[in-house]
């Protein structure tokens, strides 16, 4: 089949892109490479997808595409791209989100329908059910994001949905419970973590560790990312893929210092503004639909991002 893949560049994009690939796919990326961190990183992240002769890249903004013209040359669209991270949603940098989150989803929607695609995968977030005691969440449970981020990740949600009603555009939709591994954002805890441990370096940690997610290994997503991409039975639904466990923070220090030998320094900060105290994903209609079953244990997980940290650390290091 053929795939246009949006946010190839990134930490799941690039990931899935690699998986298409080798499943003997036609895959088109784009990326447009914010700058929300350095884009070293993301070149590195799509280097061997641009050694296959399947792959095509397109650097550009979603919405300076060709989208009608692009959209008529691909059978599915995973749609990746998004501007990241909860904490950094607030104030002035909001216009990022709406234009990434919401334009672009809403522009690619727009020229699906004209174009016929066959199907649009949706990467969604758990962020859009805020903070809640009701666990774990399941995908009728009330949504109510606590941050700018979650609220143009629901936003695009809803736009795909209504493309779906409205004109039988067929979407899906995947709420990902916080993903890690190799690659991870360089803001991203597991990420600082690590990097803090193997490099002597303070661990800056907002809240007291005893806030719990449902941490979901990237090789999982990816999976269950390309499963609905194919699932006749996925078409218009919206589907949570989360780990399996729900971990405290503090647990989490405590395997890394255990993986990689060394004494966690821990600085305590104030909680975030829009980070939530817990989640944990009902999966059970994901493992229904798409066959969704992780297979990485959180601590077996930690241990290969600890090894791919160890390993790209020189080029990780100015981050």
């Amino acid at each position: 089949m053929r795939f246009l893949v949006t946010g190839a560049a990134g930490f799941i994009g690039s990931a899935v892109c690699e998986r298409l690939l080798a499943q003997g796919h036609e895959v088109v990326g784009v990326d447009c490479f914010t700058d929300y961190y350095p884009r070293r990183l993301k070149e590195a992240n799509l280097a061997p997808s641009r050694d296959h002769r399947s792959f095509r890249f397109l650097e550009d903004d979603i919405l300076d595409l060709d989208l009608p013209r692009l959209l008529g040359e691909v059978e599915v669209v995973i749609h990746l791209a998004a501007q990241a991270g909860v904490r950094a949603s607030w104030g002035a940098e909001f216009t990022h989100y709406t234009h990434h989150n919401i334009l672009a989803t809403q522009a690619l929607l727009e020229a699906a329908k004209e174009a016929g695609l066959g199907r649009l995968v949706y990467a969604s977030s758990s962020s859009v059910y805020g903070d809640t005691d009701d666990l774990p969440m399941r995908e009728d449970s009330l949504c109510r994001p606590v941050s700018p981020y979650g609220v143009t990740k629901l936003a695009a949600e809803h736009l795909c949905s209504l493309y779906h009603h409205n004109f039988g555009l067929d979407t899906v939709s995947l709420r990902y419970f916080t993903v890690y591994g190799p690659r991870q954002r360089p803001d991203m805890a597991f990420h600082r973590f690590i990097k803090a441990l193997l490099t002597g370096g303070e661990i800056r940690l907002f809240g007291d560790g005893s806030q719990s997610r449902d941490f979901t290994y990237v090789d999982d997503i990816v999976e269950a990312t390309i499963a609905a991409a194919a699932v006749p039975q996925a078409r218009g639904g919206i589907f949570n893929l989360g780990g399996g466990a729900r971990v405290s923070v503090n647990q989490v220090i405590a395997w890394l210092e255990e993986i990689t030998g060394r004494r966690a320094v821990v600085r305590r900060l104030e909680v975030a503004k829009g980070d939530v105290r817990q989640t944990e994903a009902d999966t059970s209609r994901a493992r229904r639909v798409l066959g969704f079953a992780p297979r990485y244990h959180l601590k077996r997980g930690l241990a290969r991002e600890v090894a791919w940290v160890e390993e790209n650390l020189s080029l990780l290091q100015e981050t």
